[in-house]
C-alpha cells in the first residue's frame, strides 16, 4: 500500500499503463500470427506489421532493440519471399 498521495498516484498510473501496454502487445502478437499464418505473406502485410512495430517501440510498449530485431527477421522473410 502506498504511503503518500504521490506514491498512490504512481501506482494508479503504472496499473493503467500496464493494461494499455498489455493490449498493445497482444495486438502486435495477433498481427504477427496473422502474417506468419499466411504462409507466403505479401509485402503490404509485412510493411503494415513493421509499421505497427515501429509505433509500439516509439511509444515504449516494446524495447527499441526488440523492435529492430523483429523488423530484421521480417525483412529477412520478405527477402526470402522475393
Amino acid at each position: 500500500m502506498a504511503n503518500t498521495r504521490s506514491a498512490a498516484k504512481r501506482a494508479r498510473q503504472s496499473t493503467a499503463r500496464s493494461v494499455h501496454n498489455r493490449s498493445a502487445r497482444a495486438r502486435l502478437r495477433s498481427l504477427h500470427k496473422r502474417t506468419r499464418a499466411a504462409g507466403n505473406p505479401s509485402a503490404p502485410e509485412i510493411h503494415a506489421l513493421i509499421s505497427a512495430i515501429d509505433k509500439s517501440a516509439k511509444r515504449g510498449v516494446i524495447h527499441r532493440n526488440a523492435a529492430n530485431r523483429r523488423k530484421a527477421r521480417l525483412n529477412k522473410l520478405l527477402g526470402a519471399a522475393k
